[in-house]
């Protein structure tokens, strides 16, 4: 038998045909012809095809069968939620990416934000630390401010969401959609600068009998890098090294005997039987980076029951989740409970509500950044000492004369108690009004509290910066957030004379948010049972504080979406914000937007083309605002200061800062030029955008002269600029009945320029400050600049005149003298790279054989160096710590070609700057995840009583390609400091390799 297979544009080729419950199929050819042979007369015939409804066709005894297949109505009618609102993918007119439910299941994570990294174009996700719970940064088309918050906008089931991706539970999120373009944004006005993210969480369902779900991973994590250090012999002949050198960098000094004492001989006979043996050998060789951390074990468990009938449906999730760390006592625990109810009282009235509760306990291990730490104590920690000496004790490093004070981070580990309680719950309900067909008013209110409890206590057994000295404390930081939102708007939806189609949303809305903090510390506990539990027990109490914020905005809101035929459609949108947080001249401001799209692919001159099935191009533009500066700003701030007067402590009060009745808006310009198609019956789809986007009016803390009594005031100045292009190509590159591989791949490339820093254009350099100021903002270069002096390698024997000019020996490090003035100052610093990548992506392919299905994802970074400020430490100076073991190719007489000084003890020469040499390539290409699951057959899934049943592994993190040194290029150690972080490394918790065990299961 034989037959042809169209649509309504011709012939269809490389259509599925297969006989029903057997393995007997073909695929159709050019020219959409198929053959089988020796098929029973009374089978039946199934086709299949991409973005095409499947049909199952009666042979009948025929010869010839010919089918037209109708295209999936589900594939065009896709609806993505839009501000306010859904549309159809294909009537949308700005940029808009979406993630599925089906889409984050793949990659389970007890964090919304690393379920979302790598899934749309533009959209920056990047996980800084290997902590539980540890920080994500997400950073949509660039950095759009530079004192302001850069974070995108969180709306979940339409209220507007202050607490973070990290207090959502991942599994109970039925949809993501990412607005990018300020067309898609403006309808969020001054809130909408930096992206939003939509999140729609999972409601009941009108399913017979409903369902429970249950979906469960367990995993363990495993240290995936170790950074080579110096071993306990390494280390010993390293010192001794340092030390026989100084007589060569203080020569007076050694010759008048000053550094007699620091002979390491004397001190290691002075600790024969504690650190050494008789012969002065080590006892120890402590690897402090295998003894600090373990194989983590995690899991995972989500719950659900869902019910309803045609007018009512309801559900009930809930989630566990204990996540332990790498390092030693480091975890993280989640409980969330959510309950939704949706209820059709009326045909005309619709009402619905959301319970939810989510509580997270954390235990860090990586607070304090750069100092004495578990992460730098990984490193520095000398291997020559125990864990814990034959009586019990501890090890320090002070135990061992010249070395600087730090505790063995095992000791840390234990000793060290640092709680965060995180406690959020939110109620979100609405009314929905049915006037008459097409004509809907919507309210809806929703509250969000959240308590934040910070413990922290260490006992006596660690924190002492020199030999013998104990240092215990307690303290308890804690800080309230109340957000409540009242949005009301009014949707009309109609179409005329079958070719024009209208959609308008008008409405208003009201937020207001405060928060109350308080903090109570105490030194020198009586005793180490009482911990954070009774801050009275510490005989040295800290002065109690105190502080409250609070802001509110009123709203105005509207969008108009028309079409023509399904062809030309047209967006324009327009709010009004106005904000407690600014100056009394400038408390409202306006954002509009307006964007035009054409399906060209719906014109007659494109209905019989064979080759591309759907064509679209968008145009958009839009200006939106920030307001994210924080609190009263606008205006003149006054705090309390202690002061001793009389013999007494007093209280004063004095001006910190002062106002600006002018404060207003950062503004954002951006234009968008998109263009989508689909090929080959929309087997290959593509969507690509180009974008500008422009901020003027900064928010930036501007310097005053000193003679003002201030250093800095907030004014509207400077203008930066980000521009790029994002490219989505997604493809079904073979379909057949028991195989299907289907690729998804995205980049997204970025460049950012300062272009305004006000009327004299001056520097900035932002947090961190760390050796000297770094972090540079200068006109013409990209923000998050590197800034400092470029080694050029280190002074030979043969330089040894040139080098005395500046004051050097053969061995010191070489600088370059940019002025060639023959000194080496502040002048001589240059450009040693920037934090931003050129470019970032993913490369997903998923294979299907029979039930089995198999998912390999690649994440891509390039074009960004990393701020690796572990060098100053780890590498710059040797008999102080620890050192990386790289300083074993520091410059002798025999080894000059090398960019790494000649030991020599710290307190002698200490040369250490922001060097060229802490700054490396950050570009790395990761195996992000790797999957093979199993779907039981249906008959299977029958006899277990269940109506799904998938099964598992999956491989998270499993490799990493890159020229980067330390454990990880995505990093971050000081997100609080500034906007511009990304990169700036100083010792982070290594990232853990993991892998999981899986099930979902549906009765």
């Amino acid at each position: 038998m034989q037959g042809t297979v169209t649509d309504a544009k011709g012939p269809l080729p490389g259509v599925n045909v297969r006989v029903k419950n057997t393995s007997i199929g073909t695929v159709t050819d050019v020219n959409g012809k198929y053959a089988l042979n020796d098929i029973d007369g009374g089978a039946t015939l199934v086709f299949t095809f991409v973005g095409y409804n499947s049909q199952e066709v009666p042979i009948n005894n025929r010869e010839v069968v010919d089918v037209k297949l109708a295209e999936s109505q589900k594939a065009l009618n896709e609806v993505v939620v839009v501000g306010y609102g859904t549309q159809k993918r294909i009537d949308l007119t700005g940029s808009v990416g979406s993630v599925n439910e089906k889409q984050l299941q793949e990659r389970p994570a007890i964090n919304l934000e690393e379920e979302l990294a790598g899934k749309i174009a533009g959209v920056n996700v990047s996980t800084n630390s290997g902590a539980p719970g540890g920080e994500t940064k997400i950073r949509i088309r660039g950095y759009t401010s530079i004192n302001t918050s850069t974070d995108p906008l969180y709306v979940v089931d339409g209220v507007v969401w202050r607490e973070g991706g990290a207090s959502i539970n991942p599994n109970d999120v039925a949809s993501i959609d990412v607005l990018k373009d300020a067309s898609s944004t403006a309808i969020y006005g001054t809130l909408g600068a930096n992206g939003v993210i939509l999140i729609t969480t999972k409601r009941g369902n009108t399913k017979k009998g409903g369902s429970v779900n249950y979906d469960a991973y367990g995993s363990i994590g495993l240290m995936a890098k170790e950074l080579k250090v110096l071993d306990a012999k390494q280390f010993l002949a390293v010192e001794d090294q340092s030390y026989a050198n100084i007589k060569k960098y203080d020569p007076v000094g050694w010759a008048a005997g000053k550094y007699a004492v620091d002979d390491p001989k004397v001190i290691r006979t002075a600790l024969i039987g504690k650190l050494f043996d008789a012969n002065l050998n080590p006892l120890y060789n402590t690897d402090w980076q295998k003894a600090t951390t373990r194989t983590a074990f995690s899991q995972n468990h989500n719950l659900s029951f869902t019910d309803g009938t045609e007018t009512l449906n309801y559900g009930l999730f809930l989630n566990y989740g204990d996540d332990e760390g790498i390092i030693l006592n480091s975890y993280q625990k989640r409980y969330n409970a959510r309950l939704t109810m949706d209820d059709q009282i009326k045909p005309w009235l619709k009402v619905g509500a959301t319970l939810n509760y989510d509580y997270r306990e954390t235990r860090t291990a990586d607070d304090g950044t750069g100092g004495n730490n578990i992460p730098r104590m990984l490193i520095e920690m000398p291997s020559i000492f125990p864990i814990t000496y034959p009586d019990g004790s501890y090890a320090k490093r002070t135990d061992y004369p010249n070395m600087e004070g730090g505790d063995n981070p095992v000791a840390q580990a234990n000793e060290i108690v640092s709680l965060h309680y995180n406690r959020v719950f939110n109620g979100t309900g609405y009314l929905n009004i049915n006037f008459f067909p097409g004509f809907d008013f919507r309210t809806t209110i929703g509250v969000v509290t959240s308590s934040n409890t910070e413990p922290h206590s260490q006992t006596g057994l660690v924190g002492g910066s020199t030999a013998n000295q104990s240092y215990s404390s307690a303290s308890i930081n804690q800080y309230n957030n109340t957000d409540w939102q009242w949005s009301n708007y009014f949707t009309y939806n109609k179409k005329f004379n079958k070719v024009h189609s209208l959609n308008v949303v008008l409405g208003t809305e009201r937020q207001n948010f405060s928060q109350l903090k308080s903090y109570g510390s105490t030194q020198d506990l009586s005793d180490n049972y009482y911990g954070y539990y009774n801050l009275g027990s510490g005989s040295i109490p800290g002065i109690p504080s105190s502080n409250y914020d609070a802001f509110q905005m009123q709203s105005f809101f509207g969008r108009v979406n028309y079409a023509y035929n399904d062809k030309y459609l047209l967006t324009v949108t327009g709010r009004e914000d106005g904000s407690s947080r600014f100056g009394s001249k400038s408390k409202y401001g306006f954002f509009p937007s307006a964007a035009i799209a054409w399906r060209i692919s719906q014109e007659d001159f494109m209905k019989d083309n064979k080759t591309v099935s759907d064509l679209k191009l968008r145009l958009s533009y839009g200006l939106v605002g920030n307001s994210e500066l924080g609190e009263y700003q606008s205006q003149a701030n006054i705090n309390t200061n202690n002061y001793p007067f009389g013999g007494a402590q007093s209280i004063g009060t004095n001006l910190t800062s002062i106002g600006n009745n002018d404060l207003q808006w950062e503004k954002t310009t951006e234009y968008d030029l998109g263009l989508s198609f689909g090929l080959f019956n929309n087997r290959i789809n593509v969507d690509a955008d180009a974008y500008l986007k422009r901020t003027q009016k900064l928010l930036l803390n501007a310097p005053l002269p000193e003679t003002s009594g201030f250093t800095s005031v907030y004014e509207n100045i400077g203008k930066i600029q980000n521009k790029g292009i994002e490219l989505t190509i997604n493809s079904v590159n073979i379909k057949s009945e028991n195989f299907s591989w289907n690729s998804s791949f995205n980049i997204s490339f970025l460049s950012n320029k300062i272009l305004n820093l006000g009327a004299s254009n001056d520097d900035i350099f932002l947090s961190p400050t760390f050796l000297s100021q770094f972090n540079l903002m200068r006109v013409g270069l990209p923000a998050g600049t590197f800034w400092g002096y470029k080694v050029l390698g280190t002074w030979g024997t043969a330089e040894a005149a040139q080098a005395a000019t500046y004051g050097l020996l053969p061995g010191d490090l070489k600088i370059w003298d940019k002025n060639g003035d023959g000194k080496i100052t502040a002048a001589d610093k240059t450009v040693l790279g920037k934090s931003i990548p050129d470019g970032y992506g993913t490369f997903l392919n998923t294979f299907r054989y029979k039930n089995f299905d198999f998912a390999v994802e690649l994440q891509f970074d390039y074009g960004n160096q990393i701020m690796n400020l572990t060098r100053h430490s780890g590498q710059d100076r040797t008999g102080q710590a620890n050192s990386y073991a790289t300083v074993l190719n520091a410059w002798t007489p025999t080894n000059q070609n090398t960019s790494i000084a000649e030991d020599r003890p710290a307190y002698v020469r200490y040369q250490t700057e922001i060097y060229s040499t802490k700054v490396e390539n950050g570009s790395f290409i990761r195996g992000k995840n790797v999957t093979l699951g199993y779907n039981f057959a249906n008959s299977t899934v029958s006899k277990l009583k269940l109506s799904r049943l998938r099964v598992y592994l999956q491989a998270q993190n499993l490799f990493i390609i890159t020229k980067y040194t330390g454990y990880d290029p995505e990093t971050s150690t000081y997100n609080g400091s500034s906007n511009f972080t990304q990169g700036i490394q100083f010792y982070d918790y290594p990232k853990p390799r993991t892998y999981l065990l899986g099930v979902n299961a549906s009765f």
